[in-house]
């Protein structure tokens, strides 16, 4: 065997060596799976803190973005590692279930309800979330349901409750069906009402032609939660690494890097749960 052929060989045997060692190093990045809802998405909110997560803690999340009753569905298959939503009496009946762990409801921000700058059922200036739409209705003027199962669309029905009318079938209303970017879209479009977080309203960059109508109903405030896949209801869940995010995000450091993320006009867009 002559030095050539030795030569030859120890190169092939380092060069697979060195492509093993760089795969292996590949395949160990650590990566989790989040089923969060399409405000969290729509506003930049993800786009800005899961970098800082990983910065800190080397782990990269993979976010789905879809309505909250869609994201708990994905958790509940074990097809995430953790659920970043706002339905509270969703979230409590899927834990009471068994399926998630590790409940932290602990940043906020508002719906606020939109519509045509000429506002048909003369709603600007009521206080109450529920008098606006039954006004809405009473008018016959057009409004546009996300009618997904969302965070959002779960709000919405507890309004059209609370003011007694049930929508579903009026010819004045129209289920989209869609996130609440499409739905703010068509809403605009059809010169209709609709319900939307502020934080989707302040960041969208396209924004419709909707004006701000109904605001600042206690009711409308709107509470985001974190909780973990319940391992011994999945065992594949990656329980560890779903709990050094939801630890993280609910830290002083995470909680600074939300109350610090604004849009580009300055306004902050979601608040943190003061403890006292």
């Amino acid at each position: 065997m002559n030095s050539k052929y030795l030569s030859m060989c120890l190169f092939v045997i380092v060069a697979v060596a060195c492509l093993t060692i760089s795969t292996g190093n590949l395949s160990a990045e650590t990566s989790i799976r989040c089923a969060t809802t399409t405000s969290l998405q729509n506003s930049g909110l993800l786009d800005y803190i899961l970098p800082l997560f990983k910065k800190k803690t080397g782990i990269r999340v993979d976010a789905v973005a879809v309505g909250t009753g869609a994201a708990l569905e994905i958790g509940k298959r074990g097809d995430a590692d953790f659920v970043f939503v706002h339905a509270k009496d969703l979230e409590l009946k899927a834990v009471q279930e068994g399926y998630f762990t590790n409940r932290m409801e602990f940043m906020y921000n508002d719906f606020i309800i939109v519509g045509p700058s000429n506002d048909p059922a003369k709603i600007k200036g009521i206080k109450k979330a529920s008098e606006g739409f039954d006004k809405i209705s009473k008018s016959g003027s057009l409004f546009i349901s996300r009618g997904d199962n969302s965070g959002t669309h779960v709000k919405e029905l507890s309004i059209w409750k609370d003011s007694g009318i049930h929508p579903k079938g009026q010819p004045w209303y129209l289920e989209a069906g869609q996130g609440m970017s499409k739905t703010l879209r068509l809403a605009s479009e059809k010169s209709a009402y609709t319900l939307t977080d502020r934080s989707t309203w302040l960041a969208d960059k396209d924004k419709p032609e909707l004006t701000l109508l109904l605001e600042k109903d206690a009711t409308l405030i709107n509470y985001y939660s974190v909780m973990a896949v319940n391992p011994q209801k999945n065992p594949a869940a990656k329980y560890t690494e779903a709990m050094e995010f939801i630890n993280w995000v609910t830290s002083k450091e995470g909680t600074d890097a939300i109350r610090e993320f604004k849009d580009k006009a300055g306004n902050q867009l979601f608040y943190i749960i003061e403890k006292h």
